[in-house]
């Protein structure tokens, strides 16, 4: 039987995503960085019931590459918009287990990213759903991030984040989505950057075990959810640069 490497290979032939090698990004890119949960209990280890229970090299790249990019936005006063996933306790989130909960050390963002609380070019928004868009919306049906796409006149979204097939996606595909009914202009642009993205690990040996899981091998699903993200319409870059 093949192995899970030869069966991961096979995927990317079968289905390549045929990423991009680089994005520019200059003065006149109009663009804005989107931060999708990396928050302690995703990222962090032993941070809760979604959070990786050793270290993980994929969540930790993401993590190094997102605050890289995020100081590098702030720098330059660029606009970025961070998702913070925060769960009331008698609110569950079928079919996850309890997580991130409102006041606790896993709804905050990674202590690489706290700084972003203070930054000036930094809108914050809590969200206690998958899909960050739907996450936006207030009581009076205005949206925090078309408002936000709007203001600062941005053409370009940069997404970064956890987790590649599910947060990521869905607020990628929404967004997509939005643009194209004309409810997010100036927006043209949405692009992933695959090496600042990561998904959770859950091995089909360990998910049997455990009541309701479905197994989620980390690497064969950030490659799927990348592969969605292209196919909505996205475009998936691995190098992002910037002119001085």
């Amino acid at each position: 039987m093949a192995n899970h490497e030869t069966i991961l290979d096979h995927l990317k032939k079968e289905i390549p995503v045929d990423e991009e090698e680089s994005l520019v990004l200059n003065r006149d890119s109009s663009v804005g960085l989107v931060i999708v949960d990396v928050v302690n209990g995703f990222c962090t280890v032993g941070s809760g019931n979604m959070a990786p229970t050793e270290p993980n090299e994929q969540i930790s790249k993401m993590v190094e590459e997102s605050a890289k990019l995020a100081r590098e936005f702030c720098n330059r006063k660029w606009p970025v918009f961070a998702f913070i996933d925060s769960h009331h306790p008698d609110i569950p989130e079928v079919p996850y287990p309890p997580h991130c909960i409102i006041g606790t050390e896993e709804s905050k963002l990674v202590p690489a990213l706290q700084w972003l609380e203070s930054e000036d070019c930094v809108t914050l928004r809590r969200k206690d759903c998958v899909n960050g868009f739907v996450g936006s919306m207030e009581k009076d049906c205005s949206n925090v991030f078309v408002d936000w796409v709007k203001e600062t006149q941005i053409k370009v979204i940069l997404v970064v984040g956890i987790c590649t097939d599910i947060c990521v996606f869905d607020f990628v595909a929404a967004a997509l989505s939005a643009r194209n009914h004309g409810v997010l202009p100036p927006l043209e642009d949405v692009v992933v950057y695959s090496r600042g993205c990561a998904t959770f690990d859950l091995p089909l040996h360990v998910a049997k075990d455990i009541k309701g899981a479905q197994a989620h091998p980390q690497d064969l699903m950030h490659h799927v959810g990348l592969y969605m993200a292209k196919g909505r319409g996205a475009k998936v870059v691995s190098e992002i640069s910037f002119e001085t």
